[in-house]
């Protein structure tokens, strides 16, 4: 650990420059981090006081490839992204985690009692208590309390992940602090899923987790899913000019619960139908053979939405080779076949109930009419409402930035990096 004073002046001098570039790529973000670092190392002193402390960071991810595949134990293609959640970090002698997210109360989780909180379900003190709790009985006790001031930049509901970069921040936390870094991060990943579908509530798949626990861009296979296969592929999208941008269309999350559940649920009742829990136990060509049968058990939009699955899993693949053997015009088409495949078979880009509320078919409408042979572009993470995803030309980032910013606001248009790190210590 390190005294403030030491590491706000390494931060003043430059000492840091080179390992906030390795972990954000991009340069011109240099300045930006240093403040923010050093802002959180003051806010962390007003709050709990002088004394030593190490800095963790968790990314937030996007999704390339895979949509809606992995709670069918499919195969996914996804990237840490250079937005995060950073947590300045010292001890204290309370027996107790206590935990400030910027603009939010502190919260304070006894380490005597790890149970499970009804009344916790949904906030923040669940997932912390969740991790802790998944974390010991794992073999990884909190032995020790501490004081932890977070601060994030994930950007909350436009499908990057911030739920999950908190959780996995939390895991690296304990690992840096008790263990030497040396927790597998796969399995920090299952313990931050752990925690949210048990404490914080929701059930969740693993890729979000995963994505921001491993980092890097991860092709992930869940056919075992308590023993995912996790390959990263190196590959730097600015040697082929192109860009990673991330649109918010501002559309409201409320009431679209209803909508995410009907898609694994009715992808199950689909293999059901052959007597298995989900379609990835389930042969393509027997499927193909029996749609009659499962048209009249399921209903006609679940039999698309089971042939996404099967086009989409082989995608999410052919896209981890594509991208491995630097076939980067073969990876555009299909990360557009991956779009057009969420629109016509999936059918997330706009809930039933609210024909009027589009702006992910907007969003996608307005960005092929301007992209031509420049980029690709496809519906993000989870549809109905929120984000798109755009692959674009270096060249024509700004022109495309500028149009959708008009559309949905200023800086609705978010240009990404690929991060190389899942969590980590900082410094």
């Amino acid at each position: 650990m390190q005294q403030m004073d030491q590491l706000l002046k390494g931060l003043d001098s430059g000492l840091y420059d080179d390992r906030l570039k390795e972990i954000y790529v991009d340069e011109t973000l240099l300045p930006y981090q240093k403040e923010r670092y050093g802002k959180a190392v003051k806010e962390y002193r007003e709050v709990f006081g002088e004394g030593e402390i190490e800095l963790y960071s968790a990314p937030g991810r996007s999704e390339v490839g895979g949509n809606h595949t992995d709670h069918q134990n499919g195969m996914v293609l996804a990237t840490s992204v250079n937005l995060d959640a950073i947590a300045v970090v010292g001890w204290n002698e309370e027996n107790c985690i206590r935990l400030i997210s910027e603009g939010y109360d502190m919260v304070t989780i006894q380490l005597s009692d790890l149970s499970q909180k009804a009344q916790e379900e949904g906030t923040s003190a669940a997932l912390i208590r969740g991790m802790a709790a998944g974390l010991s009985e794992h073999g990884y006790p909190v032995s020790r309390g501490f004081n932890a001031y977070v601060m994030s930049d994930v950007l909350i509901g436009a499908g990057l992940s911030s739920s999950a970069a908190f959780e996995v921040i939390i895991g690296t936390i304990v690992s840096g602090l008790f263990y030497g870094m040396k927790i597998d991060p796969v399995e920090i990943a299952g313990l931050a899923q752990y925690a949210e579908n048990n404490y914080f509530g929701k059930p969740c798949g693993l890729m979000d987790q995963m994505a921001c626990s491993v980092g890097g861009l991860i092709h992930i296979d869940f056919n075992e899913p308590k023993a995912p296969i996790v390959n990263k592929i190196d590959v730097d999208f600015d040697a082929y000019h192109y860009s990673l941008c991330i649109v918010d269309t501002k559309g409201s999350h409320s009431d679209l619960t209803d909508d995410y559940a009907q898609i694994p649920f009715e992808m199950k009742a689909v293999a059901a139908c052959f007597g298995k829990k989900v379609l990835r136990e389930v042969d393509k060509e027997k499927f193909m053979r029996r749609i009659p049968e499962v048209q009249r058990a399921c209903g006609d939009r679940a039999v698309v939405r089971a042939l996404h699955f099967y086009g989409e899993n082989e995608r999410a693949r052919a896209e981890a080779e594509a991208l491995a053997s630097g076939k980067f015009e073969k990876f555009l088409r299909l990360v557009e076949e991956s779009g057009n495949s969420s629109c016509e078979f999936l059918q997330n880009v706009y809930s039933p109930g609210r024909v009027q509320e589009q702006g992910i078919s907007v969003g996608l409408a307005v960005s092929k009419s301007i992209l031509g042979s420049h980029g690709v572009c496809r519906v993000h993470g989870g549809g109905f409402a929120g984000t798109i995803q755009a692959f674009v030309q270096n060249d024509f980032v700004e022109t495309y930035r500028c149009v959708l910013d008009s559309v949905f606001g200023e800086g609705s248009c978010h240009v990404l990096k690929v991060r190389p790190y899942g969590g980590i210590k900082v410094f």
